[in-house]
């Protein structure tokens, strides 16, 4: 993974190509502060469906404060600059349902006291997701931007990082000032992303510059599932970007998929370009907008499709091993419940042998099994305990395989024996998508004949074992039918109106605008 660096020489701080490429197109810069920068950082992170009945609680969040988020190792590569960047709280979960509204207002109230209490400021950088959704918002992440901005002024400059699967909107763009996001999916470039929003901070800071933002919105929407980087035409739309950020007065090319379960009329593809020569700025935004649009017929799965039915055929037919099955529909990292057993009746329905499925989120089986112990055998009501109107539990006898040591209640997993599937369940929704997922739990996937994982396309773990991987069109609430999502709130849009006229646009920020 290639980083910029910083050149410490004296009290003078460079940043290489971002430093050159801005002399280019601004001003000469006026003399260093006497005093480095004071910057804060900090932010909400997480993934909502607006087609999950689930709701995301304060109990789903990881936070983060104080020292405890100086500490961090997604954080540690603060270290390599030569300011103090100081802490606020970042707030993560699973993706899931929409975000409860008072644990949205708690967490920013939180983060917004603590940022009052660091006035006063001169950069601000907020990691984030870009795909939250919050009880009674349309557009939560411009709701936390703007709040941010009323709290450290008009002369702060903030920063911000996204997902690729991130939507933007204008209330976002006119809040910030610098804008980064993820360019790959699988996201193998989560430190590189926000290391390129941190480096031109900083640099923007230390030499004084007023950056312009702009951004092109792309009314089409596709899933995560067929837009990956690792196969066209997301392999080479993304591709170019690293160039296109070596281009006079451009400091950073970000191309957005957007999220597509989210039915508010922020959700779209986008392209954001930061940088000090508009002229330019706008070129770039136009010819990837267009790009994409071109583009938006042609993303494709890079994996065999099927029914869950067909999927589950296929893979006890198949002659190598392991074949990883893929759920599609109740992916836990796009926004599904976690909770859908269909699966697993499935596979014992077919009396499928030598299977791990991994995992269903069930709190009630799970404390059972804990109550049981090791070695005991009990009767289990599986999932759809989270969002029983979407699907059924399957009722089996269990046998308790094992228990993860956990005094957090919350953290608990237990595997099951169930005829011929081991099963893992889990007292809260969570991914089983990393090798260790899977050894901490005493498995070792490469035994299995099968491997089912809550999933759209597989990890970088996961996908060098597969032998061969399926993805079950499966149902639940990020399904990959487009056309059994409602849809009343978005913009008029692709695929939703298939024969939808576009011209690319450019908007500027109200902030480049003053």
């Amino acid at each position: 993974m290639q980083r910029r660096s910083f050149l410490k020489n004296a009290s003078i701080v460079t940043l290489g190509s971002i430093a050159s490429r801005a002399a280019l197109a601004a001003p000469a810069a006026p003399a260093a502060p006497a005093k480095p920068p004071r910057i804060a950082f900090g932010g909400i992170s997480i993934e909502c469906s607006t087609y999950s009945e689930l709701r995301t609680h304060m109990e789903d969040f990881t936070v983060t404060k104080g020292e405890a988020l100086s500490s961090s190792p997604t954080f540690a590569f603060l270290k390599r600059y030569p300011v103090t960047f100081m802490p606020t709280l970042s707030a993560v979960a699973v993706p899931g349902g929409q975000v409860e509204r008072a644990t949205y207002d708690a967490i920013k109230g939180d983060f917004l006291a603590r940022l009052t209490a660091l006035l006063p400021l001169d950069g601000l950088y907020l990691p984030m997701h870009g795909a939250m959704s919050v009880e009674g918002m349309y557009d939560a992440e411009g709701d936390w931007m703007e709040s941010a901005r009323k709290v450290v002024g008009t002369k702060c400059l903030m920063s911000a990082s996204y997902d690729l699967h991130g939507s933007v909107s204008q209330r976002v763009i006119d809040n910030i000032d610098l804008f980064s996001a993820f360019r790959t999916a699988p996201h193998i470039d989560r430190e590189e992303t926000m290391i390129r929003a941190t480096d031109m901070l900083v640099h923007c800071l230390e030499k004084n510059i007023h950056p312009t933002l702009m951004w092109a919105p792309v009314p089409a929407l596709v899933s995560g599932e067929i837009s990956s980087t690792e196969w066209e035409p997301g392999k080479h739309l993304w591709a170019q970007l690293p160039a296109m950020n070596k281009e006079p007065g451009i400091l950073d090319v970000s191309m957005l998929v957007g999220y597509m379960w989210a039915d508010e009329p922020r959700s779209t593809a986008c392209v954001v370009v930061t940088g000090t020569n508009p002229a330019n700025e706008e070129k770039v935004a136009l010819n990837l907008a267009q790009q994409y649009w071109d583009a938006r017929k042609i993303f494709q799965f890079g994996s065999a499709t099927c029914t869950l039915k067909e999927c589950v055929q296929q893979a006890i037919a198949a002659k190598t091993q392991p074949v990883i099955l893929a759920d599609s529909g109740d992916n836990d990292t796009a926004g599904g419940v976690g909770d859908r057993a269909d699966m697993l009746e499935e596979l014992l329905r077919v009396k499928a042998k030598n299977v791990v499925l991994a995992g269903i989120a069930d709190r009630a089986a799970t404390n059972a099994c804990y109550a049981a112990g090791v070695g005991a055998t009990l009767p289990l009501s599986i999932g759809a305990t989270l969002d029983s109107h979407a699907s059924k539990p399957v009722k089996a006898q269990a046998k308790v395989k094992f228990l993860l040591p956990a005094t957090d209640p919350l953290l608990r997993e237990a595997v099951v024996q169930v005829e011929g599937i081991t099963l893992v369940l889990g007292a809260r929704r969570r991914p089983y998508h990393d090798i260790i997922d899977f050894t901490r739990l005493g498995l070792e996937p490469k035994s299995f004949s099968i491997i089912v994982v809550k999933s759209g396309y597989l990890s970088p773990e996961l996908k060098p074992i597969a032998n061969p991987s399926l993805m079950a069109l499966s149902d639940g609430s990020v399904i990959q039918d487009y056309a059994r999502l409602g849809n009343h709130h978005r913009k008029p849009l692709y695929p939703f109106v298939p024969d939808l006229a576009f011209t690319p646009k450019v908007y500027l920020s109200a902030r480049s605008k003053a």
